[in-house]
């Protein structure tokens, strides 16, 4: 009986040992529940991270951030009743191909507005930016348009990094 009960501790033990060990890359793996904690502390650094920003600089990304969310927040609210909306259409009894058809065009004109805002902004962020800084950006923006950046976000919901600074 203690032999079993001594195993089990053991074998506890161990697990905790090697759940603390760092990954390859040096960083440890994220508990359940502290990979939104960590999404959260990638999107605040955002591009300005290795960018050499000026506190001017900063701050403008900082507000001009904030007045696209300001802007994207109601027509993300509006494309996801939109897309809902779609799933009824599309599940329905009787699909009308009509009504689903208006509302692919309703979801690809919400959509069109949102890359406007984004694209809009993300070249306000790019013209305050010096030449080095500005290639940097474009280094940047290449790899969160191709999901390798801090969000790993290649089509997600939410603001895409090519055209944003969160």
């Amino acid at each position: 009986m203690k032999a079993k009960i001594l195993g089990i501790v053991l074998l506890m033990s161990m697990s905790v040992v090697l759940m603390a060990q760092p990954t390859e890359n040096g960083n440890k793996k994220p508990f359940r529940g502290q990979e939104k904690s960590l999404l959260i502390q990638d999107r605040q650094k955002g591009h300005g991270e290795g960018l050499n920003l000026t506190d001017a600089q900063k701050e403008a990304f900082k507000q001009g951030m904030m007045a696209v969310q300001k802007q994207i927040q109601p027509l993300r609210n509006e494309l996801g009743e939109a897309e809902a909306h779609q799933k009824t259409l599309v599940t329905a009894e009787k699909p009308d191909i009509a009504a689903i058809n208006k509302n692919i065009e309703k979801i690809g004109a919400i959509k069109i507005e949102m890359a406007k805002i984004q694209t809009k902004h993300h070249l306000d962020m790019r013209a305050q930016l010096t030449d080095e800084q500005k290639l940097k950006f474009d280094l940047l923006a290449e790899k969160m348009k191709d999901g390798k950046g801090p969000k790993g976000m290649k089509h997600g919901r939410g603001m895409q990094m090519n055209h944003s600074m969160n």
